[in-house]
């Protein structure tokens, strides 16, 4: 089982989900996406693995999506895509893929990524 965790170490639900992982014998592939972010053609990829829409990977709340707000609809997921990629404080955190089946899910809370270990 090959686990992509996209991780930001300073948030605690990313932190309880890479101890989650960890706590069941994987290693995860780590992306700190602040230090490398995704491009949109990725975040795109990701977005379908999760089965949503960009809007529910997208973090409203940050002060970086207030900047944005009356520039980028939530109905446009390349927009968001690129927005995300250029301001990668915006992505939803924890994000787990299980590479072997195309899984994904968000670690909100971190016990969702159990989902991808059986």
């Amino acid at each position: 089982m090959t686990i992509v965790l996209y991780h930001n170490p300073r948030c605690s639900k990313s932190r309880k989900a890479l101890q989650l992982i960890e706590d069941k014998g994987i290693t995860p592939q780590i992306i700190e996406y602040l230090k490398i972010p995704p491009s949109a053609k990725e975040l795109l990829e990701l977005a379908e693995l999760l089965g949503v829409r960009m809007a529910e990977i997208v973090r409203t709340g940050e002060p970086a999506f207030a900047a944005i707000r009356d520039t980028v609809s939530l109905a446009d997921d390349r927009a968001l895509a690129r927005a995300i990629s250029e301001n990668p404080i915006l992505l939803q955190r924890p994000i787990a893929v299980d590479t072997d089946t195309g899984e994904a899910v968000i670690g909100r809370p971190p016990e969702n990524i159990l989902e991808l270990i059986r």
